[in-house]
């Protein structure tokens, strides 16, 4: 028979774990998997979240639809994951680790490339359209919705007509690689921003830059 502390008591262990929960955060970097798309412009995702991973000495291991590590940081807890399911497909990982490590759904990062800005350049928002991303697209539906935080990582759109695909499944210029790893040293700024400062202030101090 339950008594007015066996009450308490659950009361408080739901309120340990939903405080937990919000102190744990999955990041996506979105790619494909395969030796042949590594290094390519559209697999920035995973080279984000493989530098990062690269600087605290963390290893990924292959578990159900994706590649996971877990980091540290100031009492937040980043899940980084990088699906195993091709991008147009990311969605299914997506949504299987939300639920499963129980991270609610404005404790998401979505890392992606992004035709329409600079190489380089840096946009994050909250929502938004998939703008032709079919990641995105993927992400949006089994999630059944628009309103997520999505980290965009601009890949520039230097091509010639009709030569997009190539563009994208492309490996980097020489100049862009030179210029690449600062970008990535800012990127995972930006990771550790969105854990411990929030969305809006690390919209304002990253956006642009």
């Amino acid at each position: 028979m339950w008594n007015i502390f066996t009450l308490l008591n659950k009361r408080q262990t739901f309120k340990t774990d939903e405080t937990d929960n919000m102190k744990k955060f999955l990041i996506v970097g979105l790619g494909n998997i395969g030796d042949k798309y590594q290094n390519t412009r559209h697999n920035i995702g995973f080279k984000i979240l493989d530098f990062l991973a690269n600087k605290e000495d963390l290893t990924f291991t292959t578990d159900k639809l994706g590649d996971l590590t877990t980091y540290k940081f100031k009492g937040r807890t980043f899940i980084l994951l990088k699906p195993s399911t091709y991008m147009n497909l990311s969605g299914k990982s997506v949504l299987y680790w939300l639920t499963k490590e129980k991270i609610p759904l404005e404790n998401l990062l979505i890392i992606t490339d992004d035709l329409n800005l600079p190489f380089g350049s840096i946009r994050l928002k909250t929502k938004g359209s998939d703008g032709g991303h079919n990641g995105l697209k993927d992400i949006q539906d089994k999630l059944n919705t628009t309103k997520y935080n999505r980290f965009r990582f601009g890949i520039s759109n230097e091509f010639s007509q009709g030569r997009q695909v190539d563009y994208v499944l492309g490996e980097w210029s020489d100049d862009e690689y030179k210029l690449l790893r600062e970008r990535l040293e800012k990127s995972v700024e930006l990771i550790k921003s969105f854990g411990t400062a929030g969305i809006n202030n690390t919209m304002n101090t990253f956006n642009g830059k």
